[in-house]
């Protein structure tokens, strides 16, 4: 028994065992479904989806305010240079400095392809910063980034008066991609395909409408059950149930 519809109020009552002991007995259907939905996403991913790598060089954001022989670093300088590195990230991102970096590492993308493949930011709240290069191509990845890294400080220095920048580290050559994850669209199509599956076995459960047992007859029909009578013609033995009213009902 799925559920119980009462005629009288039209209100469902689910019984959540016999739900629970549905999913049970089709867990082999649960199953298949989750390995074709996870072979599904997983082929998807290694054969569809363009693996992507990323190359990242550091920069440091240098306050001429410091001086240089000094041992002792005021807060308001430092809070100061990590102020810069927002501004550093616009100068970075705007059309003349990426179309500067075009040019300069002979790119075959506009300003606003370019703009899309670079991430920057400051690393852990301090006064360095990253700069991060996505692309189909290891190699293009680590250029555009240690290109960037090359014509940052002069462009700042232009701009900007009494801060530059310095290169930390330059980007190297990734040898793993970033994306995509085949783990992560693996698992993705594995709760995909059992979220699929035991929504289509609880939604034939509810709306299943065959009398299973005398429980049902009494409940949706508000009637006593006078007999049951076997049915020995019927494949699986099915039951005929007689009420008081004398209706008749097979399972």
């Amino acid at each position: 028994m799925g559920n119980v519809q009462n005629q009288n109020d039209n209100v469902m009552v689910i019984d959540l065992l016999q739900l629970a002991k549905a999913l049970w007995h089709r867990a082999w259907a649960i199953i298949l479904a989750m390995v074709v939905f996870g072979g599904a996403a997983f082929s998807y991913a290694y054969f569809l989806v363009t693996p992507l790598y990323k190359a990242s060089a550091m920069m440091y954001v240098n306050n001429s305010s410091i001086s240089v022989g000094s041992t002792q670093v005021d807060l308001s300088d430092l809070t100061a240079a990590q102020s810069l590195v927002e501004t550093y990230v616009v100068i970075l991102k705007t059309r003349g400095t990426l179309e500067t970096v075009i040019e300069q590492a002979d790119l075959p993308y506009s300003y606003e392809t370019l703009s899309n493949m670079i991430e920057a930011g400051a690393v852990n709240s301090t006064e360095v910063f990253s700069i991060e290069v996505t692309s189909p191509d290891p190699g293009e990845a680590e250029k555009i980034a240690n290109t960037i890294a090359e014509l940052l400080p002069s462009r700042i220095s232009q701009i900007v008066e009494g801060s530059s920048a310095k290169i930390v580290d330059y980007a190297v050559v990734p040898s793993q991609k970033a994306s995509p994850s085949l783990s992560r669209y693996t698992l993705i199509g594995l709760l995909l395909g059992a979220v699929v599956s035991c929504g289509i076995i609880v939604l034939r459960v509810l709306f299943d409408e065959q009398i299973r047992d005398e429980e049902y007859v009494r409940d949706t029909f508000d009637l006593p059950l006078l007999a049951a009578v076997p049915d020995l013609a019927a494949k699986g033995g099915g039951n005929y149930y007689y009420s008081r009213s004398g209706g008749e009902e097979k399972a």
